[in-house]
C-alpha cells in the first residue's frame, strides 16, 4: 500500500524501456537496496538485479530473502558513490535510488555515479524524504517547535536528534537531478494520506486498504497534496 505509487511508475518506465530496447531482462541496479524490498519483486520479474548496499548484514538478509523466493539477485556491498567503481559504465537500464540522498555524504557525487553506469535511455528513480511532511508529522505529535525548525532549516531537518540528515522539497530533487544531467520528469507524492490515517479505518474493513491505495494514486500528481506527501519520487532519465 505504501509503495503503490512507485510500483506504478517503476512499472510505466520498464516496459517503456523494455520497448525502446527489445529486451524482457533488464539490469537494474538497487543503490541502497537493503533487504531487497523492491530487489527480489524485480528479480522475480524476470529481470538481472544487482543491490549495491554498505550493510553485510542488510544484503545477507537480501541473499536469503531471494533464496526463499528461487531468485538471484547479486549483492555488492559499497555505497551509491562507489557505483563507477563496482560496475561497468554504460551497464545498466534502471537505478533505484530509495532513501538514500538523505544519507550519503555528497548527494551530487551519489548522483554523477549512477549517471555513470546507465545507458544512454536509462533512468534513475529517486525517492527521498519530504520535509513539508516531516513538519506536519511533528506537528501532529505535540512538537511544534521541531515543526517549525524543518521549515526554517536548509537540510530539512528538525534538530540534532532527527535521524534523518537531509530532506528535499520538489525543486530541490528536480535541481539535484539537472545538475547532475538528468532529465526530470513528473514528481509524485508518496504517502499523502497513508501515514495520517489511523490503521484501524483501514485494517479489518473490507475493501479499506484498496481504497486507500487508489485514493494515494489520485493524490500522488495532486498539484496542493502531492506536496505534504511523506516522501517524493522523481524519475530522471539519461539521455
Amino acid at each position: 500500500m505504501r509503495t503503490a505509487v512507485v510500483w506504478a511508475a517503476l512499472r510505466a518506465v520498464l516496459a517503456e524501456r523494455a520497448a525502446a530496447t527489445g529486451r524482457d531482462d533488464l539490469d537494474i541496479v538497487d543503490a541502497g537496496g537493503g533487504t531487497g524490498g523492491f530487489a527480489v519483486p524485480l528479480a522475480e520479474l524476470g529481470h538481472t538485479v544487482t543491490v549495491v548496499d554498505p550493510s553485510p548484514d542488510s544484503l545477507a538478509a537480501l541473499e536469503r530473502r531471494a533464496k526463499e523466493k528461487g531468485v538471484g539477485v547479486r549483492a555488492l556491498q559499497g555505497d551509491a558513490a562507489d557505483l563507477g567503481d563496482l560496475l561497468d559504465r554504460d551497464s545498466v537500464d534502471l537505478v533505484l535510488c530509495h532513501s538514500v540522498l538523505e544519507y550519503v555524504e555528497d548527494p551530487i557525487s551519489a548522483l554523477t555515479a549512477v549517471a555513470g553506469v546507465l545507458r544512454a535511455g536509462g533512468a534513475v528513480s529517486v525517492l527521498a524524504a519530504n520535509p513539508v511532511a516531516s513538519a506536519i508529522h511533528r506537528a501532529l505529535a505535540g512538537q511544534f517547535d521541531e515543526a517549525r525548525a524543518v521549515l526554517s532549516d536548509p537540510r530539512g531537518s528538525w534538530g540534532d536528534r532527527d535521524p534523518t540528515p537531509r530532506r528535499y522539497t520538489a525543486e530541490a530533487l528536480a535541481q539535484l537531478l539537472a545538475v547532475t544531467g538528468f532529465t526530470v520528469g513528473e514528481v509524485h507524492g508518496v504517502r499523502v494520506f497513508a501515514d495520517l490515517v489511523p490503521s484501524r479505518l483501514v485494517d479489518g474493513e473490507p475493501g479499506a486498504a484498496e481504497a486507500l491505495v487508489a485514493l494515494e494514486q489520485a493524490a500522488a500528481a495532486h498539484p496542493v497534496l502531492r506536496d505534504i506527501a511523506t516522501q517524493l519520487h522523481v524519475l530522471g532519465h539519461r539521455g
